[in-house]
């Protein structure tokens, strides 16, 4: 089946963005925690799968692993040689790919984790500015430390999708994995935000004081959040560079892993799953038409099409900011019970028709009254 390239193209733009905005709503959007260091643990996940899971196959097939394996004149050869084993053995290929993305996580939830101290301590712009300092501090090591993943050369990262081919094949293959894992990614942060858990991170973000008079340890839901959001985007990152097929640590930037995936975010709705869904689509469709038409863009604009994507961002955040604070598809209550599940109990409890019957149905009708008003308007979150 003959796919066209610009397709393949906005399918992994949109996965990629998916599962970082989507890794990064739960941070924000759930718990409120100003996470302005989400390149941290993205390039955690593409060092893992550069550094880790090649490694392991050379020293398994007696070539240099150590750290002749990231220089360049040795990286090639071996890697070339590793594919090359791989593209014979699916089992192999299968089991590498969920390896490095168990591992991935694994590291990144770990790194996350490391990331709640200074949390428990800094609050706001103090925090954000932190974890920020803390998403360069990954990419300056790569960019400088040649035996970990290359240095400033970069590396050539294994690649688990060559069994099913090479050309468009392997690509479609690719793609088709990273989606599946990016609607994994969403449906899992859906359930997160309708589970418990979801409503008590929703609880402390809206006031911890609240939350710690009813005995929810906001420190531990700190710790939490932040392992869960980092083995998200380190996947992420592991699936992008598995892609690409190679690793150079200065193509990893915040305005890529961190400030796009913010604009996705306000864009489509803070702490709204279906609201990020669409903000990705939307940011991802008027990117590929910027990069399709920039020639016919360049003759009317009138300045380099490259420019806008960057004016854009800025333009859409004033925009969002100043007129649609809330986004696009602003969050909604989640409801512990569904509106059909009350009208049921208020039914039941209608048919008994004593006095606690009736007082029951009056607390009942109050809350489906309050529950209409915050539907109308959900930016009243304080009803």
């Amino acid at each position: 089946m003959e796919v066209p390239p610009i397709l393949l193209m906005i399918l992994v733009n949109f996965s990629a963005a998916l599962m970082v905005t989507t890794s990064l709503n739960v941070e924000v959007g759930l718990l409120g925690i100003p996470q302005f260091g989400r390149l941290l643990t993205v390039v955690t996940g593409a060092v893992v799968a550069a550094a880790v899971p090649g490694r392991i196959l050379a020293a398994l097939l007696g070539m240099p692993w150590g750290s002749n394996y990231a220089y360049h004149l040795y990286n090639y050869g071996v890697v070339t040689a590793i594919n090359s084993w791989l593209a014979e053995r699916p089992l192999a290929s299968v089991a590498t790919l969920l390896f490095t993305l168990v591992l991935s996580a694994v590291i990144g939830a770990l790194v996350g984790y490391a990331c709640s101290y200074p949390a428990l301590r800094l609050r706001e712009a103090y925090l954000g500015i932190t974890l920020l300092a803390f998403g360069d501090l990954l990419v300056t090591v790569a960019k400088n430390y040649v035996p970990l993943a290359g240095g400033t050369m970069g590396v050539i990262v294994i690649d688990p999708f060559r069994f099913v081919g090479a050309g468009q094949s392997r690509f479609l293959f690719a793609t088709s994995v990273f989606l599946l894992f990016a609607v994994a990614t969403l449906i899992y942060a859906e359930l997160l935000v309708r589970s418990p858990l979801g409503r008590t991170l929703k609880a402390a973000r809206d006031s911890e004081v609240a939350a710690s008079v009813f005995g929810k340890d906001v420190v531990k839901l700190r710790k939490q959040v932040l392992m869960i959001g980092g083995a998200l985007a380190a996947m992420a990152g592991a699936l992008w560079a598995l892609y690409t097929g190679s690793f150079m640590a200065d193509t990893y930037t915040r305005l890529t892993w961190t400030f796009w995936p913010w604009a996705f975010m306000m864009l489509g709705g803070t702490g709204n799953n279906i609201g990020i869904l669409l903000g990705v689509v939307l940011y991802t469709l008027t990117r590929t038409a910027i990069f399709l038409y920039k020639g016919a863009i360049a003759s009317i604009v009138g300045i380099n099409p490259e420019w806008l994507e960057y004016i854009m961002i800025g333009a859409m955040i004033l925009a969002v900011v100043l007129f649609r604070p809330q986004g696009l598809l602003p969050e909604r209550p989640t409801l512990t019970l569904s509106r059909e599940k009350i009208e049921e109990l208020a039914g039941l409890i209608a048919t008994r028709g004593d006095g606690g019957g009736r007082s029951m149905i009056r607390r009942l009708s109050s809350y489906l009254s309050r529950l209409a008003r915050l539907e109308r308007s959900p930016q009243k979150t304080d009803e």
